[in-house]
């Protein structure tokens, strides 16, 4: 699935040849998502027109409902979709990779020509599908980000899982006692990094296999919350398990903006607390020495080394930032989404964070936006269902996972991970 393009530079460096690998996997997957997709308007046309409310009744001015009809938007979909299809194949035949743009594009006009289908002769709240979709990503960006730092200093964090569900039981405690989700918070914070301490102890220390002690630390946290829940937490609801929530806070004026505002600032402190988190982290990541050396260390420890990084102490310390950060969507469960804890109840949400950071190539912006897409994916589900989608509700509790799944495989072979990411540091 890949050609090889080879260009020969003459002149001073006469019979240097470089050789650039190009995948074909999107040009394949783009054409086989639009032929999926096209048999739905072709073997069950939907009569009718759909809805797309775009106002939430806060704005500076409401935006008039979309309407359009369900099938021929759906046709008009599948004509884009294959122009996409075929600009890839010029793409990849002219030994350049799929713009990113490109894919962006493909991906919303499948978006739109589905929705369309699926809700024909119903309407669609569009500002409650994306303000959902940001809610359901938040706990999965901070377990990404956590991931992407990880990684990038040498150390892979199966366990976000055990971070996010024992930053959300803690949460819960602490906040219930103390009555302030601000400690509540704190707290998540704290046992996310006990959680990377204990996996760094073992990974970093003892060269312990990374993935086996991620593993064993989800499933410990798992049985250990679980056990409190129910001998501790149950029994004692009112004193332990009823946190004071963070409440939604409308920011002045950019909440008033069209379809923008309802969506990015109509949120909680969490969520606000993440947008700065990624751009932090982003910043930091790629634009300062504390960026430099955490990259440094996780793609050639021996070289860092050589030049006096101390890498056993960054990567703990990273690791316990990373753990940190976790927490903090561990927090999102109990101090924003439902105000309780509930056995596992991260469903799994670790798993896909850890799927986000190799779809967005340890990258902190683009695993953020695949988390994205990710919660976008889970919120579609819930309300496709509400409206009466005629998609078989197995289908769609499955949807979230297809498009982890979707998303990971079509970056097989083209993805990277950090050099040393894995891998022990014995200093020689």
């Amino acid at each position: 699935m890949t050609a090889q393009v080879t260009e020969a530079h003459m002149g001073n460096d006469a019979g240097m040849r470089r050789t650039t690998v190009v995948s074909w996997k999107a040009a394949i997957i783009f054409g086989a998502t639009t032929v999926l997709f096209a048999l739905l308007p072709l073997l069950v046309p939907r009569e009718g027109q759909s809805t797309f409310r775009l106002s939430a009744g806060h704005e500076f001015f409401a935006l008039p409902d979309l309407v359009l009809p369900a099938t021929a938007t759906a046709w008009v979909a599948v004509v884009l979709l294959l122009a996409a299809t075929a600009l890839s194949v010029v793409y990849t035949r002219a030994g350049r990779r799929t713009p990113l743009w490109l894919t962006v594009v493909f991906v919303f006009v499948l978006m739109v020509g589905f929705l369309a289908w699926a809700s024909a002769g119903g309407t669609l709240p569009t500002v409650g599908l994306l303000a959902g979709a940001l809610a359901l990503a938040t706990p999965l960006t901070f377990g990404a980000l956590g991931g992407v730092i990880g990684e990038r200093v040498g150390v892979v964090n199966i366990a976000i899982e055990a971070q996010l569900l024992f930053g959300a039981f803690c949460a819960a405690i602490v906040g219930s006692i103390t009555g302030s989700p601000w400690a509540g918070l704190v707290a998540a914070m704290v046992a996310g990094m006990v959680v990377a301490l204990v996996l760094g102890v073992f990974a970093i220390t003892y060269f312990v296999d990374q993935v086996i002690v991620g593993v064993v630390l989800n499933v410990l946290v798992i049985g250990v919350t679980t056990f409190m829940f129910s001998q501790v937490l149950a029994p004692n609801t009112a004193q332990l398990n009823s946190p004071e929530p963070f409440k939604a806070i409308a920011i002045p004026l950019l909440s008033e903006i069209p379809i923008i505002g309802p969506v990015f600032f109509r949120q909680t402190v969490i969520v606000y607390l993440m947008y700065v988190v990624v751009f932090v982290v982003w910043f930091g990541m790629f634009r300062t020495r504390w960026g430099l050396r955490l990259r440094a260390v996780g793609e050639h420890p021996q070289a860092a080394d050589t030049v006096g990084i101390k890498v056993l102490r960054t990567r703990y310390l990273n690791l316990m930032l990373a753990g940190a950060i976790a927490g903090m969507g561990g927090a999102f469960y109990t101090l924003a989404s439902v105000p309780s804890f509930n056995r596992e109840m991260t469903a799994g949400a670790g798993f896909i964070a850890l799927a986000a950071v190799i779809f967005g190539q340890w990258d902190p912006l683009k695993a953020t936006l695949a988390a994205l897409l990710f919660g976008f994916a889970t919120n579609l589900q819930g309300v496709l269902t509400v409206i009466g989608s005629p998609v078989p509700s197995q289908f769609m509790l499955m949807l979230p996972y297809l498009v982890t799944i979707f998303a990971v495989v079509g970056l097989v072979g083209r993805s990277r991970g950090p050099a040393a990411a894995g891998k022990p540091y014995i200093k020689s």
